[in-house]
């Protein structure tokens, strides 16, 4: 079926049928909706690379991100794709598995077949490498990036306040060994949250030492760094672990020691996971509003297609979330630990 099927079923002009189709104003509502019923009845679907060549546009917003496993891609995807289905818009997505150069041909390959693009490059050189393969004229908006590329706005979250926030509140339940699991070196995101937790220490605890372990964002490194933690004399009374999918793989590695979290070591994470909330004991972390975020991108992306000036670096604010996993350590607030 083509669009002047649709003309003659409906009885007008295909230049009616087309501009009923694609929500424009000059449309009386009468004829707009016989146009929809005779389209519905023909099972009519515009075809999407006729309509790319008149308009310019294809309809289509593209998504590259590091991952697409776990459940904080989940949201994220979950948020922009609501937002895109608000707008009749479609998703063009891709995963670079956190490598660089798979990243830069994800980006070369999206050039023709989308509209604009939403990129997330946690890398701390991102601003280099996206400068080699990101289309100048196409808009963008980079999620969870560092900033510094020229033109091209950011949207992130505020990672050192989060884990300020965490670190005080860990001390103001009176743990003084307080031990970090900390993410990818090269990850952006875990740069700022490893700073937080530094500034903290340093201000809250000046006597007490850094205890930090390399971690990863993933499940295993997590556990890999609770087995290790439960070998250490003395052990830690709280870990803070950068994201919440490594503090519930060191809550499984304690689990199996029999360690009981908060009684022995309380634990806490960063994200709030919808999962977070479920397990036991529920894990104290600092919550990002994660689909608010892919909503929050998708919105601003959508605006500069349409011809808004791109804007400029802006932080999504976090939130403590205090569950039963921090507890409160044996020790009464103020007594520091040998």
């Amino acid at each position: 079926m083509t669009i002047k099927d649709v003309a003659r079923v409906a009885q007008v002009s295909v230049a009616t049928v087309s501009r009923a189709l694609n929500g424009h104003g000059n449309v009386a509502e009468e004829v707009r909706n016989r146009v929809f019923a005779a389209a519905q009845e023909l099972r009519y679907t515009p075809h999407a690379a006729a309509r790319s060549l008149s308009s310019r546009r294809t309809q289509t917003l593209g998504v590259v991100l590091p991952d697409l496993h776990g459940e904080f891609f989940s949201e994220l995807m979950r948020g922009i794709d609501q937002v895109a289905r608000s707008q009749h818009l479609h998703l063009l997505v891709s995963s670079y598995h956190g490598n660089p150069q798979e990243q830069g041909a994800a980006l070369r390959a999206m050039r023709g077949r989308v509209d604009g693009l939403l990129v997330m490059s946690p890398f701390v050189a991102a601003p280099t490498l996206l400068s080699e393969h990101l289309e100048p004229s196409l808009p963008a908006v980079l999620i969870n990036s560092q900033a510094g590329l020229d033109g091209t706005a950011v949207l992130g979250v505020d990672n050192h306040g989060g884990a300020v926030a965490m670190v005080e509140h860990l001390v103001a339940s009176g743990h003084r060994r307080i031990a970090f699991i900390a993410g990818p070196e090269d990850n952006f995101d875990a740069h700022e949250r490893l700073r937080g937790y530094r500034d903290a220490l340093r201000r809250l605890l000046p006597d007490a030492r850094e205890w930090v372990l390399p971690g990863d964002f993933d499940e295993a490194s997590g556990h890999r760094a609770g087995h290790e933690l439960l070998a250490a004399s003395p052990r830690p009374d709280a870990v803070f672990a950068a994201n919440d999918m490594m503090a519930l793989g060191c809550l499984f590695a304690f689990a199996q020691a029999g360690v009981k979290v908060p009684g022995d070591i309380a634990l806490a994470g960063f994200d709030d996971i919808p999962l977070a909330r479920y397990v036991h004991p529920a894990l104290t972390t600092i919550r990002v509003n994660i689909a608010e975020l892919g909503a929050r991108a998708a919105r601003q992306l959508i605006a500069q297609v349409a011809g808004e000036a791109a804007g400029d670096t802006s932080v999504l604010a976090t939130q403590l979330i205090v569950r039963e996993s921090s507890g409160t350590a044996h020790t009464p607030p103020g007594t520091p630990h040998s």
